[in-house]
């Protein structure tokens, strides 16, 4: 079974970069067909992918965060990471590290097979 554990600072300044780490446990990011996926929920709103990392290290970022945001990993702790530069207020939400065998599945948030708990960040100064 796959388990996802998102860390990283609760409060981030703005301007700052806002950098968060999955850890995976049950299965290995470097094989299989899974997209690691990071997703964000704002108070009162919808499910809103930011971008994933596949299993030979490809990423892809959705269009609207794609100039500051960036998906890196490391094997060799089996963590995937998220960096959001210059954070506003309005990047303040529940931060989700999520993984699933069809990529739709994490851009639209529905049938996703793995999550994470959450992690609530608050960009404020």
């Amino acid at each position: 079974q796959v388990q996802l554990q998102e860390s990283g600072p609760g409060l981030v300044k703005p301007s700052q970069t806002l950098s968060l780490t999955c850890t995976v446990s049950g299965g290995s990011i470097t094989i299989g067909n899974y997209a690691w996926s990071w997703i964000r929920q704002s108070s009162g709103k919808g499910l809103e992918w930011m971008g994933l990392i596949t299993y030979d290290g490809s990423t892809y970022y959705s269009p609207s965060l794609k100039s500051r945001t960036s998906i890196s990993r490391d094997t060799s702790k089996n963590q995937f990471s998220l960096q959001l530069s210059s954070a506003t207020p309005e990047d303040t939400a529940v931060y989700y590290c999520a993984a699933d065998s069809k990529r739709a599945r994490v851009v639209s948030g529905e049938g996703v097979a793995y999550w994470g708990q959450g992690t609530q960040v608050t960009v404020s100064s």
